[in-house]
């Protein structure tokens, strides 16, 4: 399936941050906001924190185990998870929301590259096992984010009247719908019917979204012994309530992120400012935050109000109805896995920066954070394309049609399009004129200078116009150009951002799956281009 694979370098596709890319060349700036750093050597240095850390494994392996029950399990998940038990074992997790049918094809990129790391550490350090885990944000409640899927250049909309934390929400009407939709678009396909028949019997009537998203996932990478944990459990939600309590009674974690935030906002943007209290309340579907008052705690928009006393109580009878926003959610996570490696996007990097003194506050180990791999996948028609065209990746990178359209005329035109030796002619005689002048009267300096600045500006004037002139004699490569750049970047965006894993799994089948395994490395070396064979 892949003939051929690129590297590029991260910065050099124009695609991420700054902060990326300091943290990935280990910019000094970034040091005093992670732990350990995103080699073997970090891996190390996380395993000897977690081993002094008492991971709660007894409660988090029984509660795998009953999430796993009613699924078909494969073998090398019933392995992982018993050996989650075992004081050598740790976990290697990536984290996202339940998008409907898996939303765009980095989610499958960070699972993949999950599963590539722990194999690798499998191998490198003898007498420890590591585990991938999949570790589901069901209670996200942004549906604008998680409600759709693009398939074959087509936005798919869930258009359903319910509200709150998406992973509770069911599967209705509305979504069957979209399952329907997307039959019709590729229910032809070599595997077409495989990913239906897969969509179908993974999101059926009156079902999570969470437990949809769970049986998905599993189904693709099971195989891999992949673990995927729904953390909205009681019995999770148990292990935490020391956590919640002292954010409740001291507003930690804000104050903790606001001394990383002022010093990491002299450089970068800022990802999560975070509030005085960062946890909501769930209460069937519905997810609202909770605000301290003056007689205590109140969530307006489900109209409860708590003393202290009272919260305190309700925490303890009622631990699944407390949810970490972003800034304690990785803090929930490390609490109950046994990790010791965090695969994420770049805006997961930028605020799991802002993290460490939180994490420090709640005396939770801080993971080896490492940036997940990117891949851009072209066909063999559009490789020949690209030759065809003498478009090279670094040009391919730089986005825009018009900039490699540009390049193509200059490099294929007959006629010679640049002006600049003589610019660089009219420059030297406006600067013997100006030191001519300078003799007999300084103040006409600036008038000449004046001038040339005009006269600079009407030749490149001049040079465009020669360009647009040239450019209307390549009206088809400029369509062909136009065209190859939209399908690689749709809508200006890398491809990864907006795709679904059903335009490729209708040509391919799992054989995508594992390629994408096969092709993903442990620690991300660059941004990937995949030449498929088709």
């Amino acid at each position: 399936m892949i003939k051929a694979a690129e590297q590029v370098a991260y910065p050099l596709t124009g695609y991420f941050s700054n902060l990326v890319s300091d943290y990935l060349e280990a910019n000094q700036k970034l040091a005093p906001y992670y732990t350990h750093t995103p080699n073997i050597d970090g891996v190390k240095a996380a395993m000897a924190a977690r081993d002094l850390f008492n991971t709660p494994r007894v409660v988090l392996v029984d509660a795998l185990n009953k999430q796993y029950q009613g699924v078909s399990v494969l073998d090398p998940v019933t392995a992982n998870i018993q050996a989650l038990k075992e004081s050598n074992a740790y976990s290697v997790t990536t984290a996202h929301q339940p998008n409907i049918f898996t939303g765009p094809l980095y989610f499958i990129y960070k699972i993949a590259h999950t599963i590539a790391l722990s194999r690798s550490l499998n191998k490198q350090i003898p007498g420890a096992r590591f585990v991938p885990v999949y570790y589901m944000g069901s209670e996200d409640a942004d549906l604008d984010e998680l409600g759709f899927v693009t398939i074959g250049g087509q936005k798919l909309v869930w258009q359903t009247k319910q509200t709150g934390a998406v992973g509770r929400m069911q599967v209705d009407a509305e979504l069957l719908a979209l399952i329907k939709q997307i039959e019709g678009q590729i229910g032809v396909s070599v595997h077409g019917a495989a990913w239906v028949s897969l969509l179908k019997k993974s999101f059926t009537i009156g079902k999570t979204i969470a437990d949809a998203t769970f049986e998905i996932v599993h189904h693709l990478f099971g195989e891999y012994g992949l673990v995927v944990i729904l953390p909205d459990s009681d019995k999770l939600k148990s292990l935490f309530t020391s956590v919640i309590e002292k954010e409740l009674t001291t507003g930690f974690s804000n104050k903790a992120v606001q001394q990383t935030i002022q010093g990491l906002s002299a450089h970068y943007k800022v990802q999560a400012a975070g509030r005085e209290i960062n946890l909501f309340y769930l209460q069937g579907n519905k997810r609202e935050r909770i605000v301290q008052t003056s007689a205590g705690f109140e969530v307006a928009a489900l109209g409860l109000k708590f003393t202290k006393e009272q919260i305190l109580e309700d925490v303890q009878n009622n631990p699944a109805c407390y949810s970490p926003n972003v800034i304690l959610r990785g803090v929930f996570q490390e609490t109950i896995l046994p990790n010791i490696a965090f695969v994420g996007g770049g805006g997961e990097l930028a605020y799991w920066l802002e993290l460490k003194n939180v994490f420090a506050e709640a005396a939770v180990p801080f993971p080896v954070f490492l940036l997940r791999n990117s891949f851009l996948l072209v066909t063999a028609k559009q490789a020949q394309q690209l030759q065809k065209m003498q478009i090279n990746t670094n040009q391919l990178f730089k986005g825009r049609p018009q900039v490699i359209i540009d390049s193509f005329v200059k490099a294929n035109t007959s006629h010679h399009l640049h002006i600049n030796a003589q610019m660089a002619a009219i420059e030297a005689q406006y600067t013997l004129i100006k030191e001519q002048a300078a003799g007999i009267d300084a103040s006409l300096v600036d008038h000449i200078q004046a001038l040339a600045h005009k006269q600079a500006q009407k030749l490149l004037q001049v040079q465009k116009k020669m360009l647009r002139a040239e450019k209307r004699k390549f009206e088809v490569e400029q369509q062909q150009i136009t065209k190859i750049v939209e399908q690689l970047f749709p809508g200006g965006s890398l491809q990864e951002r907006v795709e679904n894993i059903a335009d490729w799994y209708k040509i391919y089948g799992t054989h995508f799956v594992s390629a994408i395994v096969e092709n993903s490395d442990d620690f991300s070396k660059g941004f990937t281009l995949l030449y498929l064979d088709q």
